[in-house]
């Protein structure tokens, strides 16, 4: 927003003018007997006549969002809690420093009234105001055009002004809001315990990604942000709680995007005595009910489509390979394509003739490029709220393998917008296997993967002492709100997204109109 010195200091001439009036330029605060939401809600049904008698006191706090004067008389909309309320202003009532108060007043202002309740000849409910109480200056105009901005970093770097103008990003974080509660609920209802892990951890692990470093000073000891809970999770399952979830901030150091945010919120849980079948069960009510707590339905709409979050489909990574298979690639593989490094190789050159290039890469594990071909072959497909299971062991180095097919395991991914909003898993719990899995992902750094996972010594020592058989689950909370909400950039459900630096000429905004300059 464009600073305007000559409305800056028109504004503290003003701001001077009123505590020449007597008031206080910031006040500590303001006792009131009403919010608008609650005038709202007990009185908008009251005829004028209930109003008068008896008459209804209030004594209301808020925002001015709309301001007029008439001679000696006057009306202002007060804005609080995203809700307005009209106030009518007139001399006679006020007195004359009241009305010379009034007439200092500007769009942004925040003021006190008391007064009673009437309906005007329009019929709209308004505060007679007996009494004004400023109470924090405006010194910047809010805008009028906001939405219509090129530079829409603006309205993420100064969300403050976005939360004020715009009702409906406010809608977007009561509903983020009532999703985390919900989430909460349904956890608590099933008997887990909410935790929290340390979010500096000498080790980054529970997950593969480029962590952030930063430094201990008093330690003298490098330490990365976690990039999720996931080990320290499991080390409680050893512990003995059977139980256990976290809401949960990862920061990844990975690029941007309309899904990606450097810094996100999960809620992770797990669950002793169960597998991935069970905690697969578990995630799939977890979101159903979520939708409808924030929506009070199961039916959102995401841009064109809907998406019926009371309609799941399930499908094995391979399944869905075979059922999204585009017929310009030629006949559908087969299961028995994907036990071999050639038939893989086939199939991948298959795919490439007919659609966007997949790398292949020999020497990559076989189960890799099997994932990297699900990925291009139905995730676009997946708006419906989808299962898919079985995963390469190649990709999944914390995840329990099938029995009868060790290059597979007990993991599952839930996909919907065509995007994926959880991970979940049958857990490792043999020490032995779990180093075995490190050590080849050692390997895979080795050849300059640098998101692989480290080796953990302590997560393995944990492990030696125990750990019942388990299932967890990560459940991304922006994914699944954008989903909620119909957002389409993950910036849109976070108040304050990580931003490039501010340019130093952002886009001018217009300002309302001075009204008594």
């Amino acid at each position: 927003m464009a600073f305007d010195e000559n409305v800056y200091e028109l504004r503290r001439q003003k701001l001077k003018q009123i505590e020449a009036l007597g008031q206080t330029a910031y006040r500590s605060k303001y006792e009131f007997t009403h919010t608008i939401a609650q005038i709202l809600a007990e009185y908008s049904d009251k005829t004028a006549e209930q109003l008068e008698n008896p008459r209804v006191e209030v004594r209301v706090a808020g925002r001015i969002m709309a301001i007029r004067l008439m001679g000696k008389a006057g009306f202002c909309h007060l804005q609080q809690g995203g809700q307005r309320l009209q106030i009518y202003v007139k001399k006679d009532a006020v007195g004359d420093t009241g009305f010379e108060l009034y007439k200092l007043l500007d769009i942004g202002d925040h003021i006190g009234v008391s007064g009673y309740l009437f309906r005007t000849r329009t019929g709209e409910l308004t505060i007679h105001v007996e009494q004004i109480t400023f109470l924090s200056k405006d010194l910047l105009p809010l805008p009028e055009k906001w939405h219509g901005l090129t530079d829409v970093e603006l309205r993420y770097r100064q969300r403050y002004v976005d939360l004020v103008v715009n009702p409906d990003v406010r809608e977007v974080f009561l509903k983020r809001s009532k999703l985390v509660q919900s989430l909460r609920r349904t956890m608590e209802a099933h008997g887990f315990v909410e935790v929290e892990t340390p979010m500096m951890q000498p080790i980054a692990g529970g997950a593969v990604a480029r962590p952030f470093v930063t430094h201990h000073n008093t330690l003298n000891m490098d330490l990365y942000l976690r990039i999720a809970p996931e080990l320290y999770l499991k080390r409680l399952l050893v512990g003995g709680f059977d139980r256990v979830y976290e809401i949960n901030r990862n920061f990844r150091n990975e690029g941007l995007g309309w899904r990606w945010n450097p810094e996100f919120t999960m809620l992770e849980f797990y669950q002793a005595y169960t597998d991935y079948q069970g905690v697969m069960d578990l995630t799939q009510e977890l979101i159903t009910q979520a939708a409808k707590d924030v929506t009070g339905g199961t039916v959102t709409k995401w841009g064109d489509q809907e998406i019926d979050w009371a309609n799941w489909q399930r499908l094995t990574m391979r399944e869905a390979i075979l059922h999204y298979w585009p017929e310009a690639a030629g006949a559908k593989p087969e299961m028995s394509d994907f036990s071999s490094s050639d038939g893989v190789k086939k199939l991948v050159e298959q795919f490439n003739r007919a659609h966007a290039h997949i790398a292949y890469d020999p020497s990559e594990p076989m189960g890799k490029t099997i994932a990297g071909l699900f990925e291009a072959a139905a995730e676009e497909h997946l708006t419906r709220p989808t299962i898919i299971y079985e995963f390469p062991t190649a990709v999944s180095p914390l995840s329990k393998q099938k029995p009868d097919e060790p290059e597979w395991t007990e993991r599952f991914e839930i996909f919907a917008g065509q995007m994926e909003i959880s991970n979940g898993f049958s857990e490792l719990n043999d020490p032995e296997d779990q180093r075995r899995r490190f050590e080849g992902q050692l390997k895979e750094r080795e050849r300059g993967d640098d998101e692989a996972h480290q080796m953990d010594e302590d997560y393995i020592r944990a492990l030696s002492y125990g750990m019942p058989p388990a299932g967890g689950c990560g459940v991304g909370v922006d994914r699944l709100c954008m989903l909620l909400t119909d957002s389409h950039t993950i910036r849109d459900v976070i108040l304050f997204p990580l931003l490039r630096p501010e340019k130093s000429s952002p886009p001018e905004v217009t300002g309302e109109a001075e009204e008594n300059s």
